[in-house]
């Protein structure tokens, strides 16, 4: 069974086809046209965490595909009224996949491990893998391809980071991230990206402003995560120095893009003038979460369509 829990479960090749499907599934939308790939398929949102984008992403996408959603809030007792099997088992009886957008990893791995159906991450403490898809659709979209292009991610070594880092070796895209040496991202997950992809080409610089001189793609997220909020004073404190502002843009070229996975504090780890400004894909950023997602559903579900209208040269 083919589950998507980080992008370490696709090769590049999958990546590819996946990413190719969604600017399909993306242009014939803009042009009034929406394939019924997926109909009377239901997909199932197991959400922990509260969410806007990618709740709101998953389930107009299904509805643009012919299927339907379901949202699993708190209510229906995920480990905590049964057992995590019998849970997952029964679950798998009712609808075509799942998306887990769970507190820690180890339970959206314990959701695939007793299911039959594909399991999506739509967030985990660990990676965030729907994200960094949008993400490079929009680097794609703004220069026509990805390949060698130079994302700079300034600010926490997190959840987005670490998927962001490991897209960026499947795409051969150059990754940098400026951070506090504190709160670099997980060795043993940089360790996993370098053995299955030796010359990626990712690194690590304090400095903010040498990280984003060469950069096509300036990357920011919040400084203080859910769950963080307890070290939210020691935080802005560390990353005082890592404000994505006028100042640090002036530094970058020229033709930089400035991404977002949002939501933002505005003032804190990004301006009102950069996150507004000419230079911001943040809000076709969000809008590709829903195609990404679509190119991925139809991907897991009826790759049969893929080999029938889609071809690599879409990505």
């Amino acid at each position: 069974m083919q589950h998507l829990l980080s992008l370490f479960d696709l090769t590049a090749g999958d990546l590819h086809s996946l990413l190719a499907t969604a600017n399909v599934l993306k242009a014939r939308l803009a042009a009034g046209d929406r394939p019924p790939v997926l109909e009377r398929r239901v997909l199932a949102l197991l959400f922990e965490k509260p969410s806007f984008r990618t709740r709101v992403s998953f389930e107009t996408g299904m509805s643009q595909l012919g299927g339907s959603s379901l949202f699993l809030g708190d209510d229906v007792g995920w480990g905590k009224r049964e057992s995590a099997s019998d849970f997952t088992q029964v679950l798998g009886q009712f609808v075509d996949a799942v998306v887990c957008r769970a507190k820690s990893h180890a339970k959206a791995e314990q959701l695939a491990r007793y299911n039959s159906l594909p399991v999506i991450n739509g967030l985990t403490d660990l990676c965030h893998p729907c994200q960094a898809l949008a993400d490079v659709m929009t680097v794609h979209g703004a220069f026509g391809t990805v390949a060698g292009k130079h994302l700079a991610f300034v600010g926490d070594g997190n959840n987005v980071a670490q998927s962001l880092a490991l897209i960026c070796a499947m795409l051969d895209m150059r990754f940098t991230l400026s951070c506090p040496a504190e709160y670099e991202m997980d060795a043993e997950w940089l360790e996993r990206i370098f053995k299955l992809y030796p010359s990626a080409a990712i690194e690590c610089i304090a400095d903010a402003k040498v990280a984003v001189a060469s950069a096509d793609a300036i990357y920011t997220d919040v400084w203080t995560s859910m769950g963080q909020e307890a070290e939210m004073a020691e935080r802005r404190k560390a990353f005082s120095a890592y404000q994505v502002n006028g100042q640090l843009m002036a530094i970058a070229p020229n033709h930089a893009r400035v991404l977002h996975c949002l939501p933002a504090v505005r003032g804190e780890e990004i301006t009102d003038e950069v996150i507004d400004s000419a230079q911001s894909d943040v809000i076709q950023q969000a809008g590709n979460r829903m195609h990404a997602q679509k190119g991925l559903l139809v991907w897991l579900l009826n790759r049969g369509w893929i080999e029938q209208n889609v071809t690599d040269s879409a990505f």
